[in-house]
């Protein structure tokens, strides 16, 4: 029987397919996430949702489906505000390494 290897991830997908705006990409997915959640709560169809939100049920149909082309962080956090949510962003120094320089990371 072979050894499988494993290697472990850095807690982003898109970063670790190597994709150029991975944080973003990342970040709209946790709130894309929060979204399709919240709907679930509520007990929504689709169609419900996209009334209540203000948005096509098409629209709402990409959020619970995690696509997140065509969305901007500024949209999706209209609609968490339009779900009662009040979101906040905490930014704080990375943990670098010798010889890296020091930068900020969305907490």
């Amino acid at each position: 029987m072979s050894e499988t290897k494993h290697t472990a991830g850095s807690g982003n997908v898109f970063a670790d397919l190597g994709l150029a705006d991975a944080d973003e990409l990342f970040f709209k997915c946790e709130l894309m996430h929060c979204i399709s959640h919240l709907i679930a709560i509520e007990k929504w169809t689709q169609a419900q949702a996209a009334q209540e939100l203000g948005i096509t049920q098409p629209r709402v149909s990409q959020i619970m489906n995690g696509r997140a082309t065509g969305f901007s962080i500024d949209m999706l956090l209209g609609i968490l505000n339009r779900l009662g949510c009040d979101v906040e962003v905490k930014v704080r120094p990375r943990k670098s390494t010798p010889g890296q320089t020091r930068a900020f990371v969305i907490a």
